[in-house]
């Protein structure tokens, strides 16, 4: 029979802290951010002014953060999230690679890597994905060997964000020969993206904007210091990290400024089908938080909910693609880049609503994971 348990998404309140928190980084958002911007982005000093205010790494334990729950974190990004800041920069750092050289790093890699973190000031990119395998992580075949003091790195990775912008690639590699078991042999290197030998070919996106890359190591010599874990443990790390990837608040709010203006551009007085499917896509943003927070819980009791974070991130990803497609039926409008704020933003996120459904996974693997959990494969 199934195991029915991995859809368990028991309900989660927010502790006290939370919402003076809400407020605290309301007060910040209205005074760095102009009211008519569109679209988040990379922005190094608005990362500084978040790591001065101890909002970088702040579920980390002490002295590299603050010890503060994971719900706290959860209301920081919602807040961030809904105001379209540009978080881009630190993003990937504080939301799975530190927290990864947390469980796994060597006392040596914490005091380097978390203090630059948590300050805003060192970027990770992800190299996970590769030409030619979507997104199925077992078949990398980017290749590091063991060498005198370290390994030498040959491969591709391919739709790595920020790679040109970043300092440091959480790099998903084979040490191992090929097993039987698709999963065993893979380690994680955190590899310089100054280090001769690599080159960040630039992936342009249909905005015309360069957010994506191709990264090509050839002969890139990796010390054996720059190992995450143990060699061979790198599956079990990837799996972990990619918990903190599929559950947060941005599973399902990267179409959420559209929804607002959505309301706005209606007005008061909807006609009454507009107000019952604008009813319909808000039930489902509650639903979906509650199924987020949910995860969120389950994190901060130390588990590992990898089923339940696929979930969330396959629902959530649909309910995103289907924001724009209902504003466009709503309201008689163009979508273009110059002109009202709802147009501009509806332009904004058509642009990018299709690639919602790749970012952490495309949803056949994830309904793979799910299956999975459900004991069907």
């Amino acid at each position: 029979m199934p195991d029915a348990s991995v859809f368990r998404f028991d309900p989660v309140e927010l502790p006290p802290a939370c919402r003076q928190l809400r407020e605290e980084v309301r007060d910040f958002l209205q005074a760095e951010l102009t009211p008519d911007r569109v679209g988040s982005g990379f922005d190094p000093e608005f990362s500084r002014k978040l790591g001065a205010k101890g909002w970088l790494g702040m579920t980390w334990p002490k002295p590299y953060g603050q010890a503060r729950t994971q719900f706290e974190r959860y209301v920081l990004i919602e807040e961030m999230l809904a105001a379209g800041a540009p978080v881009g920069a630190h993003w990937t750092a504080e939301r799975q690679s530190g927290p990864n050289i947390l469980r796994f790093g060597t006392p040596e890699q914490k005091d380097f890597f978390l203090p630059r973190i948590v300050r805003g000031e060192l970027y990770f990119c992800i190299g996970m994905s590769e030409p030619d395998s979507g997104s199925d992580l077992a078949s990398a075949r980017t290749r590091a060997a063991k060498v005198e003091g370290g390994y030498v790195v040959n491969g591709t990775k391919l739709w790595t964000s920020n790679a040109h912008r970043s300092h440091f690639i959480m790099l998903f590699c084979k040490t191992g020969k090929a097993e039987d078991d698709r999963h065993a042999g893979a380690t994680q290197l955190m590899v310089d993206l100054r280090t001769p030998g690599i080159k960040v070919n630039p992936v342009i996106n249909l905005a015309g904007d360069h957010h994506f890359n191709e990264v090509v190591f050839t002969d890139v010599f990796v010390p054996e210091s720059r190992r995450l874990g143990q060699e061979g443990n790198g599956w079990r790390q990837v799996v972990s990290e990619l918990g903190f990837e599929r559950s947060g608040p941005e599973r399902f709010l990267s179409s959420f400024r559209l929804l607002t203006e959505l309301v706005r551009a209606l007005g008061p007085e909807p006609p009454p089908a507009a107000a019952r499917e604008v009813g319909r896509l808000v039930a489902q943003l509650a639903a979906l938080r509650r199924m987020s927070l949910s995860v969120q819980g389950m994190l901060q009791a130390g588990a590992a909910p990898d089923v339940a974070a696929a979930v969330v991130k396959d629902v959530g990803t649909q309910f995103e693609q289907d924001i724009p497609e209902m504003a466009r039926q709503l309201v008689e409008t163009e979508p273009t880049l110059a002109g009202s704020v709802f147009e501009r933003v509806l332009a904004h996120t058509i642009l990018y609503h299709r690639s919602f459904s790749i970012r952490g996974g495309t949803r056949e693997i994830l309904r793979g994971i799910i299956a999975r959990g459900l004991g069907l494969r």
